[in-house]
Order: C-alpha cells, then structure tokens, then sequence
C-alpha cells in the first residue's frame, strides 16, 4: 500500500464521519488505552472521589416514606 491509497483513505473516511465525529472517536480511544494501561499497572487502591461508586439508600426506609407521601397526598 502506498503513501497515495493512505492519503486517498484518510480523505474518504474524513468525507465519511466529519472532522467532530472523528475527534470525539479519538478521544474516546484514548480515554480507554488510558484506562486499560491502568488497569495493568494494578491502578490505585483508592479510587478517586469523583470516581467512588454511591451507595443506594435502604430500601425499607424510602418505600414507607415513600407509601406515606402517596397516601397524605390522595
């Protein structure tokens, strides 16, 4: 494959998807090599505040709360 068929692709896939969807695309591939290299390396032990999992509320205490609102509002 020569230099002339890569640049006649390159121009054929930008023609294709456009120049944003392109740029969102690599972004997202480097978001994921980003995390698959950390994922290899073990990554932290702590996970960072904005990536810390929220836990659910109980169940029993919001569906009564829940009931109660329902029935003083009918």
């Amino acid at each position: 494959m020569s230099i002339t068929h890569l640049i006649l692709l390159l121009v054929v896939v930008v023609l294709i998807f456009g120049t944003k969807k392109l740029r969102n695309i690599g972004g997202d591939l480097g978001g994921a090599v980003r995390d698959f290299k950390k994922g290899l390396d073990g990554g932290d032990s702590k996970p960072k505040d904005e990536e810390r999992l929220q836990a659910d509320p109980p169940a029993s205490g919001s569906n009564s709360t829940q009931n109660q609102h329902n029935t003083e509002t009918k």
